[in-house]
């Protein structure tokens, strides 16, 4: 799972913001699409200079992630390395290309949990849901410790 990053949460609420407000969606597209939309984001890149990095390469965003090289002078991969220095995993780009991390998941309802991987509503509730996860998670990070602190005082 990500690591709970300020940038990072921001990032995904702003996505589901623009998608939610009509921003170009296309599934088929690896600068559209569900990856695609949060690294324009992250990367400030647009959709058809990700795409062109990504054609440089074959596959989804899940090949992608697989053939990733942290070495690499590749665009697509300094693209990802870009990403996941905002806290994402590899894994997190396979999961959000077809919403099904379990975790993200758990927080909709038992009969709202088969979502769309490539229905922009269904993303937009995914990427907010995992914005409160991250959330969660950064605001007990930054609790606990102060709780630590004031217990030991």
């Amino acid at each position: 799972m990500a690591r709970a990053t300020p940038e990072l949460i921001h990032a995904l609420r702003q996505t589901a913001r623009n998608l939610l407000q009509g921003a170009p969606y296309q599934w088929g597209h690896m600068g559209g699409c569900n990856c695609g939309n949060l690294a324009q984001e992250l990367t400030k890149l647009n959709k058809d200079q990700i795409h062109r990095y990504a054609m440089q390469r074959h596959g989804d965003w899940n090949e992608q992630a697989e053939d990733y090289c942290s070495t690499s002078q590749m665009p697509i991969d300094l693209l990802i390395n870009e990403m996941l220095n905002a806290g994402l995993q590899l894994e997190d780009l396979k999961h959000l290309e077809r919403l099904d991390d379990r975790q993200v998941l758990a927080r909709f309802p038992l009969e709202k949990r088969f979502l769309k991987h490539n229905l922009r509503e269904d993303v937009v509730a995914y990427m907010n849901a995992w914005a409160e996860l991250l959330e969660e998670q950064l605001l007990e990070k930054i609790t606990l410790p102060a709780m630590y602190e004031l217990a030991t005082a």
